[in-house]
């Protein structure tokens, strides 16, 4: 994606913090020369070799998983908190603008075996339930209730390249104080969220 080098985020420990927060993600391939999306957790994981993955499922009813094989990139999109800014808020005149963050990812993938695709559903499951008042496990499932894997398709996606946007009013720093107080007051946990990354960023 096109990113402005004030907005590029090349803090891989941050971006790589990001992406464990913000997992449910969009995988994007191509059938047949069209682009096709799917929305679904892609969560960050590292392989036997110690290199970065993002593993994932899809159901095998979707199209998109029979076109895995044929090579090529995939693109992985990740969104974050994003609010319009209105350049009221601003000490001179300006236009408005949109404030964001958006990570993208692309690798390549290749279908896990039934034993690689057990164990992410166990990271996946135990991640997302060890906060919950009454957690289930996957071991704890009936064998009749588990057959339902066998309708899905498990992957894993070698990172190759992360583009990491972090659009918060680079450039107009005399301003960040005027704009944070401002997206405090929004009605939209978005514009909450950006106000907190701003306050975050203005302090580093």
């Amino acid at each position: 994606m096109y990113i402005p080098q004030h907005y590029r985020n090349e803090n891989l420990k941050e971006v790589r913090e990001f992406i464990i927060n913000n997992s449910f993600g969009i995988l994007i391939n191509q059938i047949e020369g069209k682009p096709w999306a799917t929305h679904i957790p892609l969560e960050l994981d590292k392989n036997s070799n110690g290199n970065d993955i993002l593993c994932g499922h899809i159901a095998k009813a979707n199209t998109q998983w029979k076109y895995f094989d044929q090579g090529g990139e995939v693109l992985c999109v990740f969104n974050g908190p994003h609010s319009y800014v209105s350049s009221s808020w601003y000490a001179e005149e300006e236009v408005p603008t949109w404030n964001y963050v958006a990570v993208h990812v692309y690798g390549l993938l290749k279908i896990q075996d039934e034993n690689a695709l057990m164990a992410s559903l166990h990271k996946l499951v135990d991640k997302y339930e060890h906060k919950s008042e009454n957690p289930i496990s996957l071991n704890e499932l009936s064998g009749s209730t588990l057959r339902q894997i066998k309708g899905v398709v498990g992957f894993e996606i070698e990172i190759k390249e992360i583009q990491a946007a972090y659009k918060l009013s680079q450039g107009r720093e005399d301003d960040h104080p005027k704009i944070i107080e401002e997206l405090k007051k929004s009605d939209t946990c978005g514009g909450q969220a950006i106000a907190e990354a701003m306050k975050c960023k203005h302090l580093k």
